[in-house]
């Protein structure tokens, strides 16, 4: 049997990497090596002193107030990303199937127009919108409705994180939903399959890659976003983005803040590399 040659490392290659492993190591890897060690750090009069103690992570995670905050985070981002999935795929699978290609790219166009816009002047402006005597609740009093406590609550924050979230998972679906071949589902219909089963059968699965990728996007977006449970979720009770902000000003308690940094960094990581295989698995 012949021995297999050894591969030789290519030059052009890594050139063409090394930006990239450079950047990462940068800007990613070593600060976050750099949170790991300040994550057992100690702080003593106000000032932060190396050493290797467990007693951060013991303070924060034997906790019920970070628990609490950890599950309302994720509560708040798996609501956030269901209801960002939901609300794009009729539109997506409209502007994928049922408009020429020249309307697709218009509508792309006015969907990347809010970004034009920071995302904090965005959240100000649903303030407005959202508050006691703002636009809704003034429209509701014309039938004699309302007013509603919208703003300082979790449908305040759910309208932030879908503010952030939408128009991006709606251009990530649509560029999925676009790419599938049409004549698979003309063929699904020829075969007898109604509309609602053509997309459960044929679409969702052709286009399970894009759907993943847009909602782990979402989740991670409305995972470590700060602006929206600040500004329009009232921060009470905090989630974890803001109890990071309290920690550090609390007493100069950056170890501590650095442990829940890490949690949520672990989260994150977890949830991205589980669906990310999930959707680059191929089916049996």
């Amino acid at each position: 049997m012949a021995v297999p040659e050894p591969r030789k490392l290519d030059a052009y290659a890594v050139a063409w990497r090394l930006p990239m492993i450079i950047w990462q190591g940068l800007f990613f890897v070593g600060p976050l090596l750099f949170m790991i060690a300040m994550s057992f750090f100690l702080v003593k009069n106000y000032r932060m002193e190396p050493a290797f103690q467990f007693s951060n992570w013991v303070k924060v995670l034997t906790k019920g107030f970070f628990w609490d905050s950890y599950f309302l985070t994720l509560w708040l981002a798996v609501l956030a990303t269901v209801c960002t999935t939901l609300i794009a795929f009729p539109m997506s699978y409209f502007l994928a199937f049922k408009v020429s290609e020249t309307v697709r790219r218009w509508a792309i166009f006015f969907l990347i127009i809010p970004f034009f816009t920071s995302y904090l002047v965005r959240i100000f402006a649903w303030q407005v919108i959202l508050a006691q005597q703002g636009v809704i609740n003034g429209a509701f009093s014309l039938f004699g409705l309302g007013p509603y406590t919208m703003l300082n609550t979790q449908l305040g924050t759910l309208v932030g994180y879908l503010t952030l979230c939408l128009p991006l998972a709606l251009i990530l679906q649509t560029f999925s939903l676009a790419n599938i071949d049409k004549r698979l589902v003309e063929a699904a219909h020829n075969l007898g399959c109604g509309r609602l089963r053509t997309i459960f059968t044929v679409v969702l699965p052709l286009a399970k890659t894009g759907m993943v990728v847009a909602a782990v996007f979402c989740f991670i977006l409305s995972f470590g976003d700060f602006v929206a449970p600040y500004y329009l979720g009232g921060s009470k009770p905090p989630t974890l983005s803001i109890m990071i902000v309290d920690t550090s000003k609390s007493g100069q308690q950056w170890p501590r803040a650095a442990v829940v940094a890490l949690m949520m960094i672990v989260t994150l990581l977890t949830v991205a590399f589980s669906s990310i295989g999930y959707a680059y698995r191929s089916r049996k």
